[in-house]
């Protein structure tokens, strides 16, 4: 890379006030708003009751949301969102829900703005005794040749997209790139000694450990034998799309959840990545990852909903359940209902923010509102 930045390209508010007037409008007015629903639009019942927001979110004209990948809150309750778009790459929203900064991306002899779309997978955030950090995860794709040689690597940066570490696919390695064989890794979590876990979940289905500065420390996982239980009766220790990683700080000790999703169930495990137990319900469909807020672990689930776990694993919530509804009508209706949650977050408010692996992202902001 000859650029320090993962993302060097980017617009402020001041480019954004320079654009035609229908673009500046589109900052401050709902492009999707609607008049046929006059009431609020709400989700879930008494303290998880929450209220959709639809102002927040827009784009400018020119710009579009593609298929929703990751989002995040920072300890300012900025969010950045990511998904399959050339532009933006990553959207920054102010607390007021107005667009404050896109990134995109051009090295030169790097990635283009398409390859980042081909590549764009999920952000973590994490506060650690430095700073702030973003953890980008980057999906396999070809190059030009046809070749799976694009992604598999993850970044660390600061809240900016300064590159501070590469482990992965890199071409040499030095101080800051080290090389590390995934073939589609898919989510990052930090535990509070710095400790790093990754899942390569399309892709070699293997879950590691590393400390707080990347060496490695342990692997497990792999597929299960072809003949071997499917579902929640897998064999502990092998996984089906483990798509995401966490670290639950609930318990007095804290355990890593992953999301093995077409298992349909949450594997958890210890520190040292000893297998503990299996969570299994209605309720985890296709779990994608997880969010922890307040005592309690959120859920966005492929399958249509976005559940929420107590300390003690319950199921408490189960929030805009759209299984059953048609995948056409979720773009201009079904408001209440979620299509195929990939990635959430809470800020601290206890705001839920959504975003879906649809093709326009369906990025949106439910206000708490416990009744």
């Amino acid at each position: 890379m000859n650029s320090e930045y993962l993302f060097p390209r980017r617009l402020g508010r001041r480019d954004f006030l320079k654009m035609s007037a229908a673009s500046a409008a589109a900052l401050v007015a709902p492009r999707f708003a609607s008049a046929e629903s006059s009431a609020p639009v709400k989700i879930g019942e008494g303290k998880w009751t929450y209220t959709l927001d639809e102002s927040w979110g827009q784009l400018p004209e020119g710009m579009s949301w593609g298929f929703g990948c990751g989002i995040v809150v920072d300890a300012k309750d900025r969010v950045y969102v990511t998904s399959r778009s050339t532009s933006p790459c990553v959207a920054v929203f102010g607390t007021d829900g107005k667009l404050e900064e896109t990134w995109s991306k051009d090295f030169g002899n790097g990635y283009d703005p398409e390859q980042v779309k081909a590549t764009a997978h999920c952000v973590y955030w994490s506060k650690e005794p430095a700073g702030e950090f973003l953890y980008f995860t980057e999906n396999v794709a070809k190059d030009a040749a046809g070749q799976p040689n694009l992604g598999k690597r993850i970044y660390k940066t600061d809240l900016k997209g300064k590159v501070l570490y590469t482990i992965g696919n890199v071409e040499t390695e030095d101080a800051t790139h080290q090389k590390f064989t995934w073939t589609n890794p898919t989510d990052v979590a930090v535990a509070p000694n710095g400790d790093i876990y990754t899942v390569d979940g399309y892709g070699s289905q293997i879950v590691s450990r590393f400390d707080k500065n990347f060496k490695h420390l342990k692997t497990i996982g792999g597929r299960a034998p072809k003949d071997a239980p499917k579902g929640k009766d897998a064999p502990h220790g092998t996984f089906n799309t483990c798509h995401g990683v966490w670290v639950n700080t609930l318990k007095s000790e804290p355990e890593i959840y992953i999301a093995d999703r077409a298992n349909g169930r949450y594997e958890v495990y210890d520190l040292d990545l000893n297998y503990k137990r299996t969570i299994a319900g209605d309720f985890a469909r296709n779990p994608c990852c997880f969010y922890q807020h307040d005592g309690h672990i959120y859920i966005p689930d492929l399958g249509g909903l976005v559940a929420i776990l107590d300390k003690d694993d319950n199921c408490v919530a189960r929030l805009g359940d759209g299984k059953g509804v048609k995948k056409d009508e979720f773009q201009t209706g079904q408001k209440d209902k979620f299509a195929a949650p990939h990635a959430m977050c809470v800020d601290s408010k206890g705001n839920l923010y959504v975003l879906e692996w649809v093709p326009y992202g369906r990025v949106r902001k439910f206000t708490h509102t416990p009744a």
